[in-house]
């Protein structure tokens, strides 16, 4: 199967960080709700009908930005950016057993991709779209899109904090 595409696209004039994704047939999947006025970072990922698909919860006693990516009330991945790493940033996402994913690219610039032992699972684009507020990933048939999607989140939240750019 072909790998499925996404479109996110960061809502203009809202409070916190919100989103709305639509797939390769523009059909909206999923709306991301950025809780405002909580303490520390909380994001619902909605289904069209509002229905919760995935939470996010920064784990504010962390050393280093972390996120939690929960399902139906269980963790399914810990999202951080790495430490000390050479050049470029980089992140992980620790999943439960030993398939953890490495993001790795230009975060600043929505120019990444997610692998998985050295595979590549998902590409994060920008270049896809003219629109400055939107950008693509595209996941590999057999991927968990959600889990893909939430770290994405997770990542432009990490690097688009208070307009500061990483690479």
């Amino acid at each position: 199967m072909p790998p499925m595409r996404y479109q996110m696209k960061q809502k203009l004039f809202s409070f916190g960080d919100d989103f709305h994704i639509k797939d390769s047939d523009g059909q909206h999947v999923a709306t991301v709700d950025g809780k405002v006025f909580s303490f520390g970072d909380k994001l619902v990922l909605q289904d069209p009908n509002g229905n919760e698909l995935v939470r996010i919860e920064q784990k504010l006693i962390a050393l280093k930005p972390t996120y939690e990516i929960v399902r139906d009330g269980t963790v399914v991945a810990t999202v951080s950016k790495d430490f000390f790493t050479l050049f470029r940033c980089s992140f992980t996402v620790d999943v439960p057993g030993p398939d953890d994913l490495a993001a790795q690219g230009s975060f600043g610039d929505h120019e990444y991709a997610f692998t998985r032992s050295n595979r590549r699972v998902a590409v994060v684009s920008k270049s896809w779209f003219s629109l400055s507020d939107s950008y693509g990933v595209e996941v590999q048939d057999g991927e968990d899109p959600m889990l893909i999607l939430a770290s994405t989140v997770v990542i432009d939240l990490c690097c688009h904090k208070e307009g500061q750019k990483e690479d």
